[in-house]
């Protein structure tokens, strides 16, 4: 059995947690985010960050009724990778069912 490297980026439990609520969302803003995924604010925006980095999600940041609104969406590369990220964890789970 050949097991898939597992990409370092999603491997973390927060920003997995992000990236699967942006696969059925596609975009949410900050504060759904945090309420979504327990995070204080502060580590949510190093996570955030994290994933824009890799260019897996698009950080949208526009005022609201004159209040700061950040919203975040996942991209094309972000879903893939997701994708990817299930495939390799899937490959784990049934390595011992297949013969």
């Amino acid at each position: 059995m050949d097991f898939k490297e597992l990409d370092p980026v999603l491997h973390s439990q927060l920003r997995l947690a992000v990236m699967s609520v942006l696969i059925s969302e596609q975009e949410a803003e900050f504060t759904y985010l945090k309420e979504k995924t327990n995070a204080t604010a502060g580590n949510l925006s190093v996570q955030i960050n994290k994933l824009k980095e890799a260019e897996y999600i698009e950080v949208i940041k526009q005022f609201r009724d004159n209040y700061p609104q950040t919203i975040c969406k996942i991209t094309p590369k972000g879903e893939a990778a997701f994708q990817a990220y299930v495939n390799s964890i899937q490959s784990y789970l049934y390595a011992g069912k297949r013969k």
